[in-house]
């Protein structure tokens, strides 16, 4: 059963234990989270990451050349962005950005890296896919194997073609793949008499997919399935289709040129950009202080907790922050301000028609929702489509935009709502001149004014 008083208790303790949260993450040094990505119950430390605009950092450019006399397809292409983005994200660089150009480059991005050949071992070379025998030691995905201590039955050379299909033996996706006859041939034998027995299919040593040997496979038609209710999700089961098609380049790659990017310029372009903001921030605080005089103080309050909440989860995702990234931040700021210039405009106008100050400030949240969730869904949408398909920059910048308007609409509707709950019970906020209204404008105590009608006189 839904009781109002005990949401409007919750309240403050909810924007509490939030903003108590976020100054933690924000402030305190060394403070870590655990890392989904790294596995194996890891942490790392919360840190704020920079894009290479930012930061500096390493930019590499590769051609991809012909092949066999064939030209790379732009499929090839996509295939080629694809391995090498995720080469480097296992080597755990900060926020790689890897982009195809023209017709057959490959353009790669590190920020914060320096060490040229270290990105060229990982980079440049072709890369190798193998079927590695685990007996019966199950493997993670992830994990690096000993190639010499569990030496690979065949490599991915061996693989004729692969797709996503529907599991044998249930209604969810599995991958299958046919292997060319010596491989056929070598797993028909080696399945046979190890039934039960676990295999890994490994890219330059790590593990992307460990399955579990059910049956002989005579014909070499493999199926892998994830077991359990449902299979493979779609993603997953795509993105190994990939790695078996394409584990290795598809064409071999040279590196044109590379470059370390000063993280100078980029200092320069971030303090304009913090000092423009800063200034635009504190012009909107000024105006929300003189209009709207005491909302404008509990707005003006609910902008820095909304600034201290975003940077705690651009801390905690990471979002990596380039100057797009912070140009999406101060729109989204803008954002949050409109917001809580609906709502004490609302307020205003229920305060003029008589209704008293508590009453004025709940029809005022009320009437102005509407007006803030159709505003802020209309960018999200738009946010949305700049994320799902603009490039990297784009990417960065809906980003930053989506978690901003989420945010603000937290900030106006709970934060400031809670905080003018509590103000206008108070006796010395009881004054028309808070609110920047008139005297006969106002009604401080509750009671409701006269509507202006005569009254209704019955003559009997």
């Amino acid at each position: 059963m839904y009781h109002p008083a005990g949401m409007r208790r919750a309240g403050p303790i909810l924007i509490l234990l939030i903003g108590v949260v976020a100054l933690i993450v924000n402030f305190f040094p060394g403070f870590q989270v655990p890392d989904p990505s790294a596995g194996d119950g890891q942490w790392r430390v919360v840190e704020t990451k920079l894009g290479l605009d930012l930061e500096g950092g390493l930019r590499v450019e590769y051609q991809a050349l012909p092949k066999d006399g064939q030209a790379p397809s732009p499929e090839a292409m996509g295939v080629i962005k694809d391995i090498v983005e995720r080469r480097v994200n296992q080597e755990g660089v900060s926020e790689p950005v890897v982009v195809v150009q023209g017709s057959d480059r490959v353009v790669v991005e590190l920020p914060g890296v320096t060490d040229v050949d270290a990105v060229r071992r990982l980079v440049g070379q072709t890369g190798r896919l193998d079927f590695v025998p685990l007996g019966t030691t199950p493997a993670s995905t992830g994990q690096v194997l000993d190639l010499e201590a569990n030496p690979p039955l065949f490599s991915g050379d061996q693989v004729e073609s692969a797709a996503v299909g529907t599991d044998s033996q249930g209604s969810g996706l599995a991958v299958d793949f046919v292997l060319k006859s010596e491989g056929a041939s070598l797993f028909a034998d080696y399945t046979a008499s190890h039934v039960g027995e676990y295999f890994a299919i490994a890219l330059d040593g790590s593990v992307i997919s460990a399955p579990v040997i059910r049956d002989a496979i005579p014909n070499g038609q493999v199926q892998i399935s994830a077991g359990g209710i449902g299979g493979f999700p779609a993603n997953e089961a795509r993105e190994l289709v990939t790695i078996l098609k394409f584990g290795s380049l598809p064409f071999p790659i040279q590196e044109l040129s590379s470059e370390q990017i000063s993280a100078t310029l980029g200092e320069t372009f971030l303090n304009q950009s913090l000092l423009a903001g800063l200034i635009g921030i504190a012009l909107v605080i000024t105006f929300m202080l003189l209009y709207y005089r005491l909302p404008g103080v509990v707005a003006a309050f609910a902008l820095i907790y909304y600034t201290l909440v975003v940077y705690a989860i651009f801390r905690l995702v990471p979002v990596t922050l380039t100057l797009a990234g912070i140009a999406g931040f101060v729109l989204s700021v803008g954002m949050a301000v409109d917001a809580n210039i609906l709502i004490f405009e609302r307020m205003k106008e229920e305060l003029r028609v008589g209704k008293s100050l508590p009453a004025a400030v709940e029809a005022g949240f009320n009437r102005a929702w509407n007006s803030i969730l159709d505003s802020n869904v209309s960018s999200l949408i738009t946010a949305t489509i700049l994320y799902a398909f603009g490039s990297s920059t784009i990417r960065g910048f809906a980003l930053v935009l989506i978690i901003g308007v989420l945010v603000s609409m937290f900030s106006a509707i709970v934060v400031t709502r809670s905080i003018m709950r509590v103000m206008v019970r108070q006796e010395w906020a009881r004054k028309a001149s808070l609110y920047g209204l008139r005297d006969d404008e106002f009604v401080a105590m509750g009671a409701t004014r006269p509507s202006g009608r005569r009254p209704v006189r019955a003559d009997v």
